[in-house]
């Protein structure tokens, strides 16, 4: 705890002018800095986090000796800094830095594979099943490919993901199998600011996405192919086995979710049950994080020392609190295995395990550092997680947690002392209350940022379900896996499949409620980055100080209020154009087109409307049509949205800008122009119309030229 003198207290300043009052500041906000110096370490994962952001930040990939150059420049200084007794704080914050851009850019070329370049139809796929996802309507197979046809051994991909319309129990990870499928390379954002599912590709090595046409084939293994297998496809195959037993006794939608809650598999959820669960605030008890992992924990410690106290020789003669520790410490290891090594299940795994492992050394864990070293552990091992809302979520919630329950342990210990039974069902409802509060402010930036929603009466439907997860559901999650060896998990996952109602039951009812969710738009990646620094400076320090982290996040929240969506929305087919209403909402050029532009829409925090009239006005008569092309009126400016190339050379001469199924730039020489070449080399654009300037940005520009960017298109344009 900072002492009182470092408390910022900016009424302590002296009198006189402007300048002497800023030096004062400045003088105690550095007295506050040292004071807290015993902090500095929980800055680690931050500047690590930061040195990841800068290079996924950069618009071109640096030249792959700079972040080995940039990492021993940041040792150097920390050595000299060292050996010649100065301060080392900045010289540590610089090799933090360092290390973490570095991390980031070696990873990137560690992964480096193949990706397939152009659509192939109907090729054959040979290779190794990976992984298998069952879906609520299929299933979802992960090859590692052998032999694709018309693709030389060189550019094949390291994996492929071909979907099946029906699962197939045969899927087993490790086997060999033959299918005809039709391959694409991994999509590219819909629009600017988008889910990048290529640069998540990149870092899973997956080169390849497509659909099967018809059911896989199972060949023998080559001869020599079990060497290289490793041990992710043996851990697949548990997980896999594991899934499938569990779906065979609950296959109803009770069984995809135990499944999710035992193994982390969540694909096979319905997709109406994953939104009651995500429009509830219950989305986290789906996945395996530290909610999870330390019930999992907890039972695991207590039965392991109640059965020891069973012993009388064993209990009185030999420490049971530590082999309980490392008993819970196998068993966590184990469910994090089983989960599929997630950042979230990683994220609860490395903290549970430094509190067992201080139980085992005699040493009181630090829950604040334990959560540092973690995240900076994760970010190191995988740079690119640090990116994602899970990782992000995560440590949020964990962060806040921590920070709250450390400036509220002495009031919770007085309310706490000489309680009884109904006071500690109190204090125990409150605590889920206030858990809840906390995670959801802590995560609300990410949440908005990533999915575009908030969910109104999550605290409601935590106290009910969260409870029911940690008394009921857990527990026979455990006992199910006990009994597999015996095939006699029928017997727990039953009961736990009542828990399991239950819980959708709430998710349901509460998102049946009205204004039960909020779509709200998304903010910009920079002041997401601010809210988060606020975040972290709120969290990390302790004295009067740290509530100046509430300006930056309450000045990014006020910016998101004046945050303007796009007017027009043209999708990378060039076919497909959103026009923005004046009441908000988006107007397709198709009701199918519609589907196209839903991810973009939502980003928007908009709604869709109707589909553009074949004739006649729409939007207030922001948008009149006719069966040429419609005519969009915003700010001031006229848009010419062409159905084809019949109305070009009339509507080139009165538009500001013209967007074109078809080329247009040569008829409309002089106008701003948007056609089919330029979505087919840059992909979705979004247009911002003012009264001053036309703003365009597009997919390409905003991922920039990174590794995995396809290269700029060249060739014939498409018809």
């Amino acid at each position: 705890m900072a002492s009182q003198e470092g408390d910022f207290a900016a009424e302590n300043a002296p009198p006189g002018d402007g300048a002497d009052r800023a030096r004062a500041i400045l003088r105690h906000l550095g007295a506050c800095f040292v004071a807290e110096r015993e902090r500095w370490p929980l800055w680690l994962p931050v500047l690590v986090g930061t040195g990841i952001g800068i290079y996924f930040w950069l618009p071109s990939e640096p030249a792959s000796w700079l972040g080995a150059a940039v990492l021993a420049l940041a040792v150097s200084v920390a050595l000299w800094a060292r050996r010649g007794e100065r301060d080392v704080a900045g010289p540590a914050a610089l090799l933090a830095l360092a290390l973490g851009f570095a991390a980031a850019q070696f990873q990137s070329a560690l992964v480096a594979a193949p990706v397939l370049e152009r659509r192939l139809a109907a090729v054959t796929v040979e290779g190794r099943l990976e992984a298998v996802d069952p879906l609520p309507d299929g299933a979802r197979l992960v090859i590692a490919p052998s032999h694709i046809d018309r693709l030389e051994a060189s550019a094949t991909p390291a994996l492929v993901r071909v979907r099946l319309r029906h699962g197939d129990a045969a899927a087993i990870p490790g086997a060999w199998l033959r299918v005809k499928a039709v391959l694409m390379p991994p999509p590219a954002p819909a629009m600017p600011g988008a889910f990048d599912f290529q640069r998540r590709a990149w870092f899973d090595r997956l080169g390849a996405v497509g659909y099967a046409l018809g059911g896989p084939h199972w060949i023998d293994a080559p001869e020599g192919s079990g060497a290289a297998m490793g041990w992710r496809v043996p851990l697949q195959t548990v997980r896999t086995s594991v899934t499938q037993r569990i779906r065979a006794a609950l296959p109803d939608e009770t069984g995809a979710i135990a499944a999710a809650l035992i193994t982390g598999d969540t694909h096979a959820i319905p997709p109406a049950d994953a939104d009651a669960f995500r429009n509830a605030g219950l989305a986290h008890i789906l996945v395996i994080a530290g909610l999870h992992m330390g019930m999992v924990a907890g039972i695991a410690f207590f039965a392991a020392r109640a059965l020891m106290a069973l012993i009388p020789r064993l209990a009185l003669y030999h420490p049971t609190k530590k082999y309980a520790a490392a008993t819970a410490l196998a068993v966590t290891f184990g469910y994090m295995l089983l989960s599929g090594a997630t950042v979230s299940s990683r994220r609860a795994f490395l903290m549970i395990g430094l509190a067992l492992l201080a139980v085992l050394v005699d040493r009181a864990s630090v829950s604040a550092r334990a959560v540092a070293l973690a995240a900076a552990a994760i970010m190191l091992m995988t740079p690119e997680s640090a990116t994602g809302p899970s990782f992000q979520m995560s440590f949020a919630a964990v962060a806040a947690l921590i920070a709250c329950y450390e400036a509220m342990r002495p009031r919770l210990a007085t309310w706490r002392a000489h309680a009884g039974a109904a006071r500690r069902f109190v204090l125990y409802l409150f605590g889920i209350a206030l858990t809840t509060i906390v995670t959801t402010l802590a995560t609300m930036p990410f949440t908005i940022y990533h999915f575009n929603r908030f969910a109104v009466y999550s605290v409601v439907a935590n106290a009910i379900a969260v409870p029911i997860t940690g008394f009921w559901v857990m527990p026979w999650a455990i006992v199910a896996v006990l009994l597999m060896p015996l095939h006699l998990e029928a017997l727990a996952l039953q009961p736990m499949s009542g828990g399991i109602a239950a819980i959708m039951a709430v998710a349901r009812a509460v998102t049946s409620w009205p204004g039960a969710v909020m779509n709200v738009p998304s903010m910009p990646a920079a002041s997401l980055v601010l809210l988060g620094l606020g975040g972290v400076w709120l969290c990390i320090w302790q004295g009067r100080w740290r509530w100046l982290g509430l300006a930056p996040m309450a000045a990014c929240y006020l910016a998101i209020l004046f945050e303007r969506p796009p007017d027009l929305l043209v999708a990378a087919d060039g076919r497909v154009v959103a026009a923005r209403a004046p009441g908000g909402a988006y107007l397709p050029s198709t009701e199918q087109g519609g589907r196209v532009v839903e991810g973009a829409v939502r980003r928007a925090g908009a709604s869709l409307g109707a589909a553009w009239p074949e004739t006649g006005s729409a939007a207030g008569g922001a948008l009149a049509c006719d069966a040429s092309a419609c005519l969009y009126r915003a700010q001031g400016r006229v848009v010419a949205l062409e159905r084809g190339g019949d109305a070009l050379a009339e509507d080139c001469r009165v538009a500001d800008l013209v967007v074109s199924p078809v080329a247009a730039h040569r008829p409309c020489r002089g106008t701003r122009v948007i056609d089919r070449i330029d979505t087919w080399r840059k992909g979705g654009h979004a247009v911002w119309l003012d009264p001053h300037r036309i703003r365009i940005e597009t997919v390409r520009e905003w991922q920039g030229a990174r590794p995995w960017v396809p290269r700029a298109v060249t060739g014939p344009a498409p018809q």
